[in-house]
């Protein structure tokens, strides 16, 4: 039989497999993070019908090529474009993720680690993120701090007990600011809002008495009227501590230094003055700072805030309302009181040849022996100049345009391989047909 038709017949089976990586290219044309592949062929082995010779001075022969006659190709490698990026689909769902660089994110499914650039996460009723497969996303954990702790990843949860409120504080400072008319002997009642240690709140009403002028000193006394908690009234009184006043300059109008660190005890008429334990807290004090308010001629207006230079405010506790994902990979929770806090961080790694690691399915891959080993603790995007964005997807590096070039020529490649065994089919029945 012809070595051609052998040969033809390795070319037709090399050219149906590179028809089918360009189908199978095609067919994940819309795959999230999907990366193309391509096939190269190779020649095999040759039959040699005559070994090379060197030239000959004595016989005066010059030197003769090898002769050697091909027995077809095959499959040489099918490599993937694991580092060309595809480009990036919005989606505005925050749990959809891209990675810029050549990192991927580190999963686990039953037991078993594999890696991904497909970030189309999702919560499942534990709270933890996972795949569109349901294996776990890895990372790294908080201490009780809030700080990252980068060790051994681990499942990273957006939903759990543990993040679900933050620590409620109570308020040790309020602050005044506004007008006191000047030319008004009327009593001013205003009020203050403050948490105690337990996160419930409070509104006390003040009145402010004018009592009188010393020289060039205008001083107000301070009483408490009435306090409810979360709206509903209450027998606790607010009472300044010693002989605390206001005092105003008649002349400039300005308040005095003293008005910047007014002590209140609270206490209640049932339990003789002594500091309630209804509010989490038996030394519970707060400092008012009334240096803010002046004595002009202006009508009175006045405004409460809940501390001083931003400390001292307490606050409610908190309840999570949100989260995001930052370009680091840290999951952010908001909570209902202004807390944010730092819940996790996703973790990638790299390797050191990307090619070599093999497609499991679903959008994963396994490492191998060619590819360079995971650590188990992966490292934070932004080691390799890369960031994880949220509310985008990678889509497929698929080009369509070289795929369907890719096409052509296969096709034209597998019927001239066909055409070969048919012209050889030819030459052998012309072979056959000579003992007629």
């Amino acid at each position: 039989m012809m070595r051609s038709l052998f040969s033809a017949v390795s070319g037709l089976k090399a050219h149906q497999t590179k028809m089918d990586v360009i189908g199978n290219n095609i067919a994940n044309v819309n795959t999230v993070a999907y990366k193309s592949q391509s096939m190269t062929f190779s020649e095999v082995f040759y039959q040699t019908t005559q070994t090379a010779s060197g030239p000959n001075a004595e016989s005066g022969k010059g030197g003769t090529n090898a002769m050697q006659i091909g027995l077809g190709s095959s499959v040489g490698a099918i490599s993937t474009a694991i580092s060309t990026e595809g480009a990036t689909e919005r989606t505005d769902n925050p749990y959809d993720l891209s990675i810029s660089g050549d990192s991927f994110f580190i999963v686990n499914s039953a037991g078993n680690t594999y890696f991904t650039r497909a970030g189309n996460f999702k919560v499942d009723e534990s709270g933890a993120l996972v795949t569109a497969g349901g294996a776990n996303v890895m990372g790294w954990q908080v201490d009780e701090d809030g700080n990252i702790v980068k060790d051994l990843v681990s499942e990273l949860y957006i939903k759990s007990s543990k993040f679900t409120y933050t620590t409620p504080e109570k308020t040790t400072a309020v602050s005044l600011t506004g007008n006191l008319q000047s030319s008004s002997d009327d009593d001013i009642t205003t009020t203050i809002n403050f948490y105690d240690s337990l996160g419930s709140s409070y509104q006390a009403t003040l009145t402010l008495h004018r009592e009188g002028q010393t020289g060039t000193e205008v001083s107000y006394s301070i009483t408490n009227t009435s306090v409810t908690k979360d709206g509903v009234a209450t027998d606790i009184k607010l009472s300044v501590v010693g002989d605390q006043k206001l005092v105003f300059n008649s002349v400039t109008g300005l308040s005095a230094d003293d008005n910047s660190a007014i002590m209140f005890d609270i206490t209640s008429d049932t339990l003789t003055g002594e500091s309630l334990d209804i509010l989490g807290d038996a030394n519970h004090q707060l400092t008012l700072d009334a240096s803010g308010i002046t004595m002009f001629a202006d009508k009175t207006s006045i405004k409460n805030y809940l501390g001083i230079d931003g400390k001292g405010a307490g606050k409610a506790v908190g309840t999570m309302t949100s989260v995001g994902i930052d370009n680091s990979g840290c999951i952010i929770a908001s909570y209902s009181n202004g807390d944010t806090r730092t819940i996790g961080q996703i973790a990638v790694t790299s390797f050191s040849n990307p090619e070599g690691l093999e497609k499991v399915g679903e959008n994963l891959y396994a490492a191998t022996l060619n590819s360079g080993e995971f650590d188990g603790i992966g490292q934070d995007v932004s080691a390799s100049d890369g960031k994880i964005s949220s509310g985008v997807l990678e889509m497929s590096n698929v080009d369509l345009s070289s795929e369907f070039t890719n096409m052509i020529t296969t096709q034209r490649g597998y019927q001239a391989n066909s055409r070969i065994i048919t012209v050889s089919d030819s030459m052998l029945e012309e072979l056959i047909n000579l003992k007629r």
